[in-house]
């Protein structure tokens, strides 16, 4: 049997730790030095954010980790004994991405469980490009899923 997008983010989120958004904003508040990574399109990072995290897309995730590369990012090579919080939109691939880091040796990962969604419910700070703070409201309806039909499947198909 195939494995689905589902299958792969179960099977990384067993291996891997998560936090939720209350626990990384009671972390932040204390000072510690975390690094916020987040993984998802500049688009979206460009749209809105957590003040201070760092973009990284998925897509290039491995050869960020390490010089040598076009894609190279200094401040995340250097941080394989910090700690550090993957962050997307929803969870899925902030926990993908943490399981990355875990297999290229970073020590101290972990994904915020529920993503900029749940950290959106909680009603915690999103900044735009521009330094705006976004509303929570306007963060709730761009969070919101929107299919297209052909994206919904064929009529009857079993959605895993």
């Amino acid at each position: 049997m195939r494995k689905t997008f589902k299958d792969f983010v179960a099977e990384a989120a067993s291996r891997i730790k998560e936090i939720y958004p209350w626990d990384l904003e009671e972390d932040l508040r204390a000072g510690q030095d975390i690094l916020l990574l987040d993984v998802r399109c500049p688009s979206e990072f460009d749209r809105m954010r957590i003040e201070g995290s760092v973009n990284v897309p998925r897509g290039i995730l491995e050869t960020a980790c390490d010089y040598g590369y076009e894609e190279t990012e200094p401040v995340l090579v250097e941080a394989r004994r910090r700690p550090i919080v993957v962050i997307c939109r929803s969870g899925n691939r902030s926990v993908l991405a943490a399981w990355t880091l875990r297999e290229m040796g970073f020590e101290d990962v972990a994904s915020l469980k529920l993503g900029l969604r749940g950290w959106n419910d909680d009603e915690m700070p999103l900044w735009d490009a521009a330094g705006n703070r976004v509303s929570p409201d306007i963060a709730e309806k761009y969070f919101q899923p929107v299919l297209r039909p052909e994206q919904q499947g064929p009529a009857g198909a079993k959605i895993r």
